[in-house]
């Protein structure tokens, strides 16, 4: 079906494009349609629904209308339909909305006694001033708290916090955690506010894919042997998910390595599950990248036992074992890895299955750099000697952001660097503890 408009009001290009945009989406919906793609080469800010922005040049089909629809009627046929549209769909008198000033906030005299000593004239309130700015201190006009596992901790305004709840639960690399995680990962990253953890436990009970996607307990049939690699990079579990919703290149799989120390993932989309396939992941994805493990670990797939792959790991002097037939449990750690991939894309996706080949590097990015409770410590800094820069810390600039400074960054990488043995020791420390 093609459909022309003809204004017959004076009206910008802004106005004429979203005129247009919102008669479409009235033939859509008179047509019931369920989901709709809108194609266009301007950039129309929606969000109800999703919008493909091409280049003027793919767009002729759309643009030979617009010029038709200004011209004779003697041009309308059956599929071709001219519509006259005489008013705008927001016309006068416009009204203003008063928007009343926000209240003191509970900060403002904080600032002011860290600022200027200025304290109320009540002694009991300025006693539990003091008491209460102890823990903060100004930065640059900024307020931050002081934090007991880390860095200064910068405090966010109403504004700032709904963002970062929203980018850190569901953004670029958000993994939708729960409550308690999700506060943990904000403070992580550097902020604070003091309704934290309430406001995370409320953000993240709103989101109904949260909730049908959550993880059911379940007791064990046999007591939990836990395998732990004695370094980094030294053991890793690989096991294969699907098969998935058909996406791009017919890819259904994913293969998935996971270093048992670090909890590392690596992953890697596959068509078909095979044997050249397998020992092509292994080279590219594990050796190339963290040097030769000593143990491999995977369950009894023709792929993991074929004399190709064996081969492979003889030629390298790695070890492989295979979980017995019984008790493919044996390999839990990627197991479990695997639960945590699938539901990230479950809760990321929301039905629209075919593009968890897009999905999946976000998932993974946020799986890297959320605090794991066996190591007490990110994928992201184990492997690295420092935590990742993420959205979050560009939208509402953490102090890593504000205080950048080229040379002293290297310097500061250079002393991570140093030690972060130290920090993979405490790791496996907390491991055996958790245990």
């Amino acid at each position: 079906m093609e459909y022309g408009l003809r204004l017959k009001f004076p009206a910008t290009n802004n106005a004429a494009e979203y005129k247009a945009l919102i008669v479409g989406i009235k033939l859509a919906v008179s047509c019931q349609v369920k989901q709709l793609t809108v194609y266009s080469d301007s950039q129309l800010v929606v969000s109800q629904f999703q919008v493909l922005h091409i280049p003027r040049e793919q767009n002729n089909k759309a643009d030979a209308l617009s010029k038709l629809a200004t011209s004779s009627t003697r041009y309308q046929t059956r599929r071709r339909q001219i519509e006259e549209i005489a008013f705008p769909s927001i016309h006068g008198p416009w009204e203003v909305t008063e928007i009343n000033k926000a209240g003191e906030s509970w900060t403002a005299p904080l600032i002011a006694y860290l600022k200027d000593q200025q304290q109320p004239e009540n002694h009991k309130e300025a006693r539990r001033l003091r008491m209460r700015a102890a823990a903060f201190t100004l930065i640059d006009g900024e307020l931050y708290k002081r934090s007991y596992a880390g860095p200064y901790l910068k405090y966010l305004s109403d504004e700032d916090a709904e963002y970062t709840l929203r980018e850190v639960h569901e953004g670029i690399c958000g993994e939708h955690l729960g409550g308690k995680a999700l506060a943990i990962k904000i403070l992580r990253q550097g902020f604070y506010w003091p309704t934290m953890k309430k406001e995370a436990t409320e953000f993240m009970q709103k989101y109904r894919s949260c909730q049908v996607h959550a993880s059911v307990p379940r007791q064990p049939p046999v007591a939990l042997t836990s395998l732990q690699g004695a370094w980094p990079f030294e053991q890793w579990g690989i096991d294969l998910l699907g098969p998935l919703s058909l996406a791009s290149s017919q890819r259904k799989f994913i293969i998935m390595a996971i270093d048992y120390f670090t909890k590392w993932v690596e992953e890697e989309p596959l068509a078909k599950i095979t044997e050249e396939n397998a020992k092509q992941f292994i080279w590219k994805n594990i050796v190339c990248r963290f040097g030769i493990p000593i143990i491999i670990i995977t369950d009894n797939g023709t792929q993991f036992t074929g004399k190709s792959f064996t081969k492979l790991c003889e030629e390298l002097k790695i070890e492989l074992r295979h979980t017995a037939v019984s008790h493919p449990q044996a390999n839990g750690q990627i197991e479990v890895t695997n639960r945590t991939i699938l539901k990230g894309l479950k809760t990321r996706l929301e039905g629209a299955g075919g593009q968890w080949v897009d999905a999946l590097p976000n998932v993974l990015w946020a799986y890297h750099t959320t605090e794991r409770t066996p190591t007490g410590e990110t994928q992201y800094n184990l492997c690295y000697g420092t935590e990742a820069i993420i959205p979050v810390d560009i939208g509402v600039p953490s102090s890593r952001a504000s205080n950048f400074d080229l040379q002293s960054n290297d310097e500061a990488l250079r002393d991570n660097l140093d030690l972060v043995f130290e920090v993979r020791e405490e790791a496996a420390l907390h491991v055996t503890a958790y245990q």
